[in-house]
């Protein structure tokens, strides 16, 4: 190598030396307020609502710190007219309060056991991941309060519930309610939304026995309810309860299914789902009529509002909405549509004493006259024609005139006003065959309607005997259960 290349390879080594080794470039640092995002997400004040309302939409484009405020409550309500039980509640109604958060947000869950309260209650929240659901993290004692965090990390509609022992009894009482997770998109806007959940309850009394009704354990176990109902009682959203929308409105409806036994067969009657996601979940099958529920499970249906009138909701596991109480109401304003649906409301009479508002009012001021031992004979036509529109208009009609050939009279008619006994046994255990009424036959079959209590019964036939053209005494719930007691009823009548 000559002295000027040597010189050249020197100067360049010592130069590298002076400017030091050679490094990769550091990485942009993010603005200020990225990283303190990043670092301490946003803190939000969740909005509970009781059913049948649902929060707003988050409305949020990123996750949040959302703090949640639960507390649990024994109290005593009506189940129905004039039934009381004792709930225990997440924020004093059935269902508990409606809770929305967005998928990928911290939930800071705060549970306060009320003071009053008898019982230890906990939450198992079917969208936490992690045991029990938070059920180990948030057993309480009355008088106390507790506190855990979960990351809500998959979308949907999850059922959440009380896990204390005994389980079964918990949530039969009512402990139950819905949390969604919405996707980070947000779900897509509709007109309306709504929150429903259904339960089955027991109770020691029978359906609608009046009076302060115990939890029935031995039915719960034998699945066996006095009830089955939306939003914790039989009217929740019946008359002026009833949700509500316009014609040309998309409706969204939440469900939910507390159980704790039985499986919905959801259904609007009237109505065609455009869109169900199955079980909550993110994938949606659409033109649906009827769809299933789990005990512990949830759905998301929509549809568009295309008529007026009144769409009873129910479970299609039918005797449950006629005999146990699960029917509620949408009610669709505007105008009509010939094109699409030529109308004539029958809900009177389909729907019959569940339809028309303050109906069972009648019912129960007749219990409670009753009980106070001041039941007169104007107290118990009005509570029997209110039960006999529920009851006996379909097949009777609601003018009492039957149909030719088919149904006889209860309108100026021999039989119904006749000899008690015989009536009351025709009441309490059907009628199979021919039978002669103002000189004519007709021939068919009258069913036991012993599902009827003493006084239902008694109510009824004092409104026929004194009403529809006819003239005649009281029929008293004593001289109802003497002939319930003495006379065999034929196989397959309710006992």
């Amino acid at each position: 190598m000559n002295s000027s290349l040597l010189r050249a390879a020197i100067g360049a080594l010592l130069l590298a030396a002076c400017e030091g080794p050679t490094s990769a470039p550091e990485p942009a640092k993010p603005s200020a307020p990225v990283a303190a995002a990043e670092a301490t997400p946003a803190t939000v004040e969740a909005t509970l609502t009781a059913a049948p309302a649902v929060p707003p939409p988050t409305g949020r484009t990123a996750a949040a710190l959302v703090r949640v405020d639960l507390e649990v409550r024994e109290v005593t309500k009506q189940i129905s007219e004039g039934v009381d039980y004792v709930f225990w509640t997440y924020g004093g109604d059935v269902p508990g309060k409606f809770i929305r958060v967005r998928q990928g947000d911290t939930v800071e869950f705060h549970m306060k056991n009320h003071p009053d309260n008898k019982m230890p209650h906990n939450i198992d929240l079917h969208a936490v991941t992690g045991p029990g659901g938070g059920a180990a993290s948030s057993f309480t004692a009355p008088g106390h309060e507790s506190q855990f965090t979960f990351k809500a990390l998959n979308q949907g509609l999850f059922v959440y519930h009380c896990a204390t022992a005994p389980v079964g009894m918990h949530i039969a009482n009512g402990m139950y309610g819905l949390i969604l997770v919405e996707p980070p998109e947000g779900l897509e806007p509709v007109d309306k939304e709504f929150y429903l959940m259904q339960g089955d309850f027991y109770t020691v009394g029978k359906y609608r026995e009046k009076g302060l009704q115990p939890f029935d354990m031995q039915d719960a176990i034998d699945e066996n309810p006095t009830y089955v109902l939306f939003n914790g009682s039989e009217g929740a959203l019946l008359g002026d309860n009833a949700i509500k929308a316009k014609v040309g409105e998309r409706i969204r409806l939440f469900i939910g299914n507390g159980g704790p036994n039985l499986v919905s067969s959801f259904h609007v009657i009237g109505e065609i789902f455009d869109r169900v996601y199955t079980e909550g979940g993110s994938r949606f099958q659409e033109n649906v009529q009827t769809t299933l529920i789990p005990a512990g499970g949830s759905a998301i249906v929509e549809f568009k509002a295309e008529v007026p009138g009144t769409y009873p909701i129910v479970d299609h596991s039918i005797f449950r909405t006629f005999n146990k109480g699960a029917l509620a109401m949408l009610k669709v304003e505007g105008d009509e549509d010939k094109a699409i649906y030529s109308g004539k409301e029958v809900d009177s009479v389909y729907l019959a004493d569940k339809a028309e508002a303050g109906s069972a009012a009648a019912v129960t001021a007749a219990a409670d006259a009753k009980a106070a031992g001041t039941l007169d004979k104007a107290a118990q036509v009005k509570a029997g024609e209110a039960l006999f529109a529920g009851t006996c208009s379909t097949c009777h009609q609601a003018n009492g005139m039957g149909i030719e050939g088919v149904f006889p009279p209860l309108a100026g008619s021999e039989v119904a006003t006749g000899d008690k006994t015989r009536v009351i046994s025709i009441v309490v255990n059907g009628l199979t065959g021919p039978v002669v009424v103002n000189g004519k036959e007709y021939n068919s079959t009258m069913p036991p309607m012993s599902q009827l209590n003493d006084d239902e019964v008694a109510n009824i036939l004092t409104y026929v005997r004194n009403s529809l053209g006819n003239h005649g005494d009281v029929v008293s719930a004593e001289e109802v259960a003497a002939v319930r007691a003495s006379t065999p009823r034929p196989p397959g009548a309710a006992h």
